[in-house]
């Protein structure tokens, strides 16, 4: 008997058009043979509508341009009964094509999706879902919460400074002043945010005023770190598991070929950008596993579920610092998280499989 899942993407965020990305590539990777699927996407705005699987498998980026959850299509709701959380088709004041769901996906990215919230939802549905839970999803999403943490587990990171927004508006010149004394470079950043929308890699003082309202355009709280030079920009997968502990997939290094070395949205996600990905990384094997040892303690100490990519730095001297860790990263056929461990031997479908049967295998209720 196949599983029905509840893929669902979109979102109230500036990340929105990606998590299409995310879900085009999930849906298309499903094995047909173990899972049934319904598409819920969440428009601008929050509005919840069933999306035909045909539309989801076309999301891809077409001359430049990136799909958007049509706000149009038919209102979806979902709702608890004695037998299981229910996705349904509003018509009109009848509820219709009443599914029941056994396993949620939740592909969103940046706030209201990956930060804990539609965990919470879905933990309040009784319904399991892929993925870290609701505290470690509000950790993960929060620079500042998560790089608390990191220090507070023993872990190293880089120097930073948090800028709130009582603090800007009250004495904005009291926070360049901090900022400053950090030394850049510097990357100025939204703490709440992801797919390096709103930041600005600043190398002058007189350029900062401006990195933080753009920052601030989309998250009033804003976390400013010194960007460190001469070293390799690595990221590692990990995947969870029922019996053991979690994994940790080959390192690859980010190989970025501008002058600056940013790696902003255009070069993430656009095509013909100028970047190439080392998979494994070009590092020594006792460093490779530090960074994959690392990586699973940063993984543990969060008390994160299911997957997450954990980025980090590695010096000239072989020492490895965090940067942070996502949990739900962007997962098109060729983004980071599934190209690693397709490198690692686990290829797309099969990687999805593996995380839909472990959602499935999770209690429901405290865990």
């Amino acid at each position: 008997m196949r599983s029905r899942v509840l893929l669902v993407f979109g979102g109230d965020s500036s990340e929105h058009e990606i998590s299409c990305l995310t879900a085009g590539g999930v849906l298309r990777a499903l094995d047909r043979s173990r899972f049934d699927v319904s598409c819920v996407g969440i428009a601008k705005g929050g509005r919840w509508v069933l999306v035909d699987e045909d539309v989801v498998a076309g999301y891809r980026i077409v001359d430049g341009v990136l799909p958007v959850v049509d706000d149009a299509l038919a209102e979806a709701v979902m709702f608890r009964t004695p037998e299981g959380a229910q996705l349904a088709r509003v018509s009109g004041d009848q509820l219709t094509d009443r599914v029941t769901v056994d396993v949620a996906f939740a592909l969103l990215h940046g706030p209201f999706g990956e930060d804990g919230t539609i965990q919470g939802l879905f933990e309040m549905m009784g319904v399991r879902y892929v993925g870290a839970g609701v505290l470690s999803s509000a950790v993960c999403q929060d620079k500042v919460a998560m790089k608390q943490q990191f220090e507070a587990h023993g872990l190293v990171t880089g120097p930073y400074v948090v800028v709130r927004d009582a603090e800007w508006r009250a004495d904005p010149d009291a926070c360049l002043a901090r900022i400053a004394a950090l030394g850049g470079p510097w990357f100025v950043k939204p703490s709440r945010g992801g797919s390096s929308m709103g930041i600005t890699r600043v190398t002058d003082l007189a350029g900062l005023p401006a990195a933080m309202e753009e920052a601030r355009r989309y998250d009033p709280q804003v976390i400013v770190e010194h960007g460190l030079t001469d070293v390799h920009e690595v990221e590692c997968a990990v995947i969870g598991s029922v019996d053991g502990g979690p994994v940790a997939s080959v390192p690859g290094e980010i190989v970025v070929q501008t002058e600056t070395k940013f790696y902003d949205f255009q070069t993430k996600y656009l095509p013909d950008q100028p970047l190439s990905l080392d998979i494994p990384a070009r590092l020594p094997a006792d460093v490779i596993e530090r960074v994959r040892a690392i990586a699973v303690e940063a993984f543990v100490a969060l008390g994160v579920e299911g997957l997450a990519r954990v980025d980090t730095f590695v010096r000239p001297d072989g020492s490895v610092v965090l940067n942070e860790l996502n949990t739900m990263p962007g997962f098109t056929a060729t983004s980071m998280y599934p190209k690693l461990w397709e490198s690692s031997g686990l290829d797309y479908t099969s990687l999805v499989t593996r995380l839909l049967d472990l959602a499935l295998q999770r209690p429901l209720g405290l865990r």
